[in-house]
């Protein structure tokens, strides 16, 4: 009866492994379809990213490491391989969030350049791929503009953040292979590093517009900083981001928030100007408003009144806004 006992035990010990193991493979399984239901052969081809293994990436989704909540999930910050990374989980997972995950993945490993967020990998092994970003430090563009915590910006830091984002857009409007649309160009969007330089980040509604098709079924974005044409047509075009981008500008040179609510008076106050001919000069921030410097933000709010026009073909291409602020920025020496 002994061995009856140690034969019923060592048979459970066995049954215990057998277990073990079909568990184990069924999780490796599940990681394996997961990999590859996420495009993760196509990206390994592409030799484009990192590819992060979720145990890699276990240790900063903690609730202590939770920075923030975006369009497309939530953000953890942490390191990995000495790096200080920011890390998107997106939130629910429907087959358009797939869609959109690949989309972004081959989108943003094509855009390489000094004012666009970094993306460097992504963990494939989940159910929904997460993302893995550059940290950056100062936070966002609302942050320091309407935060809490407001610091003084001087003319010429504006100017060059201005200045920069500018640049970024305009490099993936018509620098990169296909043309990228950001399709939610607002402050929010737009993150500093600790030197202050402008990073334009989450290509929001770039992940929708399948290549090629340029109609959207739905508008997506922040209204407060929309192109009213895209409201009305559902079509997003390189001059959805230079209106966006438009009021971008009012908001460095006011500190004023563009509101859709209020029917959005900071957009209607420097074009009503604009079409008495007035000048701008109440609306603008007064902690920047030196008479020395009024000449360079008459000729801000008119850049941006040209962003903002509502005949399409009259706005500016982002590079062309871009050359004109990065010529003000440079002669301010």
């Amino acid at each position: 009866s002994l061995c009856r006992l140690h034969a019923g035990a060592l048979g459970f010990i066995v049954l215990m492994v057998i277990s073990f193991v079909i568990v184990l493979r069924k999780e490796k399984r599940k990681t394996r379809e997961f990999y590859r239901k996420n495009g993760g052969p196509i990206l390994e081809k592409a030799k484009i990213i990192k590819l992060f293994k979720k145990e890699e990436l276990k240790p900063i989704l903690k609730s202590s490491n939770f920075i923030g909540k975006g369009g497309f999930g939530e953000v953890y910050k942490g390191h990995l391989t000495n790096e200080l990374v920011a890390v998107k989980k997106p939130i629910s997972g429907s087959v358009l969030e797939i869609e959109q995950f690949a989309n972004e993945v081959i989108i943003q490993s094509q855009v390489i350049h000094k004012n666009i967020v970094r993306l460097i990998g992504c963990c494939l092994e989940v159910d929904i791929p997460m993302l893995v970003y550059e940290f950056l430090s100062k936070g966002s563009l609302e942050d320091i503009l309407h935060g809490d915590n407001k610091v003084p910006i001087s003319l010429d830091l504006r100017l060059r953040i201005a200045a920069e984002s500018a640049d970024g857009l305009s490099y993936m409007h018509s620098k990169t292979t296909t043309k990228i649309l950001h399709g939610d160009v607002k402050p929010a969007n737009i993150l500093l590093d600790d030197k202050f330089t402008p990073k334009i980040s989450d290509f929001g509604i770039s992940r929708l517009i399948q290549r090629d098709k340029e109609h959207t079924h739905s508008v997506i974005g922040d209204r407060s900083y929309m192109d009213p044409i895209y409201l009305q047509t559902g079509l997003l075009t390189e001059k959805s981001d230079v209106y966006s981008f438009g009021v971008v500008i009012l908001e460095l040179i006011s500190r004023k928030k563009a509101t859709y609510s209020d029917n959005n008076s900071l957009v209607k106050n420097f074009l009503q100007a604009d079409k008495k001919g007035t000048k701008a000069t109440e609306y603008f921030d007064k902690e920047i408003t030196e008479t020395r410097d009024l000449d360079l933000l008459d000729r801000l709010a008119e850049i941006a009144v040209e962003c903002l026009s509502l005949d399409v073909d009259q706005r500016p291409t982002m590079t062309e806004v871009a050359e004109r602020l990065l010529k003000l920025s440079r002669s301010r020496g």
